[in-house]
């Protein structure tokens, strides 16, 4: 009986669960975002299209499924960078993840008190998923500036430090425009002076 339970705990998930897995992450995403961490559940499986036991067998609660959207955005925001080096040249890539970095920001927001006021040991969530998505921005960056496009001193946590204080800015509800504006500048100011 144990064996068979270690081997189902090894096995990956069949293809169908991992689709419905992702679907209500993206949904839950998208419902945390425009309703905050207080979206209702049952809305999401339903827009998720599951039944709320497939919701609840993926996420046994809402700070589970919070974590869960958390992490999911910040891999993906890790994961972007390489798909970005693939496809675009080294600064044009850089000023694409740094405006998914605001977008990612959008749902920190929303997420992040939740899971610092619900979740254990949410210090580890956050500093998990931080390290992938530094160690993304890094590369980028040195690509770009091995391309000669961004100069030498740059620091990359210098760039993320002022996206993320524009979107401190609370009182301001257009604050992700000002961010998206704030990318160009940053680039800009980050050209090597000739």
């Amino acid at each position: 009986m144990a064996v068979t339970r270690a081997r189902s705990a090894d096995r990956k998930p069949r293809a169908d669960a991992q689709r419905n897995r992702e679907r209500i992450l993206e949904v839950a995403r998208q419902a945390f975002t425009r309703a905050g961490a207080q979206a209702s559940l049952d809305d999401i499986a339903r827009q998720a299209g599951v039944g709320a036991g497939t919701l609840y067998r993926h996420f046994p609660t809402r700070e589970a499924l919070l974590e869960a959207v958390y992490r999911a955005e910040l891999e993906n925001l890790a994961a972007a960078a390489q798909t970005l080096t693939d496809t675009r040249p080294p600064i044009e890539a850089l000023r694409a993840w740094l405006l998914l970095f605001v977008d990612a920001v959008a749902t920190k927001q929303i997420i992040a008190p939740a899971l610092n006021s619900l979740v254990e040991d949410h210090k580890k969530t956050f500093e998990a998923s931080y390290t992938r998505m530094h160690d993304a921005l890094r590369g980028l960056v040195k690509r770009a500036v091995k391309n000669g496009d961004i100069r030498r001193d740059l620091d990359p946590v210098d760039l993320l430090r002022a996206l993320v204080g524009v979107a401190h800015v609370t009182s301001s509800p257009d604050w992700q425009r000002s961010a998206r504006r704030l990318v160009d500048i940053l680039i800009a100011g980050s050209r090597p002076v000739r």
